[in-house]
């Protein structure tokens, strides 16, 4: 028996779960550092995607390349989803010039997600930067879910968040009173969420969101850890430092890679990583089958 291409096992795969669709703008919010959150009308792709899922998104038809985002929120019901991005490069200098109105071609969603564990709800969601948007998801996800789960989220960026700062009513006793500053929505949605900076942000923790991750972890009992699972998102130092962090406490830990892509379903195998797998060594495609994976095997020992 032949064996098939990777492209044609990934196209297999994924027949029927990917959606090419065109996207209305619905609302466009601006923020400091050129950073854009945009709700676009999408149905299928709010109707299928999971956290951690992303889309490919035509930025503007000048742009053939398009750019894979990650999903911030989706509501099935009413049909949108939104993605938070900063301009790097002319491509998503062209998505934030677009607005409310305009269509996209958008293909999703895309990537296998997040899959937290019953067995450990205590969950820590760490998001840096562009990396914030899967660990919104996330946490909604959670709120959502029926299951009894107990998330921390906390988000790390060294320009100005891409909201505006809340003050927290939620008790962080493991933390220093003084550090209270959340995102609205978490308040809203009452997880517990701190945020970790170098910019000396207001009512932020000054360090890195691995230092802030630690005070928690420091905190916890040995049986509370047995409950802990950690998910993150964000530049590839800070995500092997998120490992480097997991493997210190002995718990496990999901991430979520950051790649560039030209066809961002498995065909031109142009967003590979190094992974180890029970077979050995291995390169795996972020696109579909990623963007998550196990912490260990992106960053072993």
């Amino acid at each position: 028996m032949t064996a098939q291409s990777p492209a044609i096992e990934a196209a297999q795969r994924n027949r029927g779960t990917l959606f090419v669709e065109d996207a209305q703008i619905i609302d466009v919010k601006t923020f400091p550092g050129d950073q854009f959150i945009i709700r676009l009308r999408a149905p299928k792709s709010a109707a299928n995607a999971m956290p951690g899922s992303f889309v490919h998104v035509q930025c503007d038809a000048s742009v053939p390349m398009r750019r894979p985002l990650s999903i911030m929120r989706v509501n099935a019901t009413e049909g949108w989803i939104e993605v938070l991005f900063k301009i790097v490069g002319e491509g998503l200098r062209a998505l934030g010039e677009r607005n409310p109105g305009d269509t996209l071609s958008v293909i999703g969603p895309i990537g296998k997600g997040f899959v937290p564990s019953a067995e450990r709800p205590n969950t820590l969601l760490i998001g840096g930067g562009v990396g914030i948007p899967p660990m919104v998801f996330l946490a909604e996800h959670l709120k959502n879910d029926e299951s009894e789960w107990n998330p921390l989220v906390i988000m790390g960026s060294e320009i100005p968040f891409p909201f505006q700062l809340a003050r927290s009513d939620i008790e962080t006793s493991w933390l220093d009173q003084s550090i209270v500053s959340t995102m609205p929505l978490m308040e809203q949605w009452q997880i517990p969420a701190r945020l970790a900076s170098l910019s000396d942000f207001e009512g932020t923790f000054r360090g890195y969101v691995t230092d802030l991750a630690r005070e928690w972890l420091k905190s916890l009992s040995p049986d509370e850890l047995r409950r802990v699972e950690v998910f993150s998102c964000g530049p590839t130092p800070m995500l092997k430092a998120v490992a480097d962090l997991a493997r210190e406490f002995d718990v496990p830990c999901q991430v979520s890679l950051e790649e560039f892509m030209a066809c961002a379903v498995g065909g031109c195998a142009g967003c590979t990583v190094l992974v180890q797998t029970d077979d050995g060594q291995a390169m795996k495609r972020v696109c579909v089958d990623g963007p998550v994976f196990d912490a260990a095997a992106v960053f072993p020992e």
